[in-house]
């Protein structure tokens, strides 16, 4: 077997079924949502990548192999000259690869369409039925149970049911609001997206299965950190009573919902004392020096 198999094939393991189950305990990505989520998302770009270069190293002669592990570890791509002298082999071995990528590239574009629709068609109806309020800044739609949610991309909107305005206070209906915001602000609904692309690709692995569902909550509570940049935290977390059991369209992004009890505890809890974002980057480091092994062993040997 090719020895050069062993990089890849190492980094698929650790990205794809140590990682994860580290990440779902680890109590600083709760804390420090934002690098969580860049945990994961990187997590899932070094998983599609080795994934894709296992089949190269099946194809090509050792030789090329090696020369292929260089390129990537230096990021150095190839010349024109080289691509144009390539052999048979070796573009049955990048035809190999791009297929691999193109799996969930093609499934993300699949899933950024269908939620796109789903909400242009709910941006139709809210202009029918709902009425714009300058003063919220969002729509109101008249509906006795309480609700906040948004419509983020390009039919971007914050909707508030009139139960919601009638029983928060101005602070807690501001909190929501704020929430929302940042959902839109920070562009949430595209790692949703790539989030389920994963997950119907790899839907076997820790990483799909596990950050299929971790993600979405990650992004819960990185709006929730945001919006309590001009809120107080009784104010956000008393919104999320009041609009847990609230209801939002499936492409939304609503302020309530399953993980409101999860979010709630969190937002009252003490804060403790240490550096979680160290504790992350510690967790990195250590996945990271994880594979020191296997590439230090195809260099010495190739």
């Amino acid at each position: 077997m090719n020895h050069h198999v062993l990089p890849p094939l190492a980094l698929a393991l650790i990205t794809g079924l140590a990682v994860p189950w580290l990440l779902v305990r680890a109590r600083w990505a709760q804390q420090v949502p934002r690098l969580g989520l860049a945990v994961w998302t990187l997590c899932g770009a070094a998983f599609a990548l080795s994934i894709a270069v296992l089949p190269t190293q099946l194809l090509l002669p050792e030789e090329t192999s090696h020369r292929l592990v260089d390129l990537l570890l230096t990021l150095h791509a190839p010349s024109p000259g080289r691509l144009a002298a390539g052999t048979g082999r070796e573009y049955l071995a990048a035809a190999a690869a791009f297929a691999v990528l193109a799996l969930p590239g093609a499934g993300f574009v699949r899933e950024v369409v269908r939620a796109r629709r789903a909400r242009s068609r709910h941006a139709g109806l809210l202009r029918l039925v709902g009425r714009y309020d300058a003063r919220l800044g969002a729509t109101v739609l008249e509906d006795a149970r309480p609700a906040v949610y948004c419509l983020p991309g390009r039919s971007r909107r914050v909707v508030v049911s009139s139960g919601a305005v009638a029983v928060l206070t101005e602070q807690e209906l501001a909190a929501a609001l704020a929430h929302e915001r940042a959902h839109i602000g920070g562009r949430h609904h595209l790692l949703v997206a790539a989030a389920g692309a994963f997950s119907a690709v790899f839907g076997r692995v820790p990483l799909a299965r596990i950050g299929g569902r971790t993600v979405p909550l990650l992004l819960e509570m990185a709006a929730d950190d945001r919006a309590l940049r001009g809120c107080s935290r009784d104010a956000l977390a008393t919104a999320l009573y009041a609009l847990a059991a609230g209801r939002a369209p499936r492409r939304a992004f609503a302020a309530g919902g399953p993980s409101a009890a999860v979010r709630m505890r969190r937002i009252l809890a003490p804060q403790r004392a240490g550096h979680p974002v160290l504790r992350g980057l510690f967790a990195v480091a250590t996945a990271v020096a994880a594979i020191a092994p296997a590439v230090v062993a195809c260099c010495w040997t190739g």
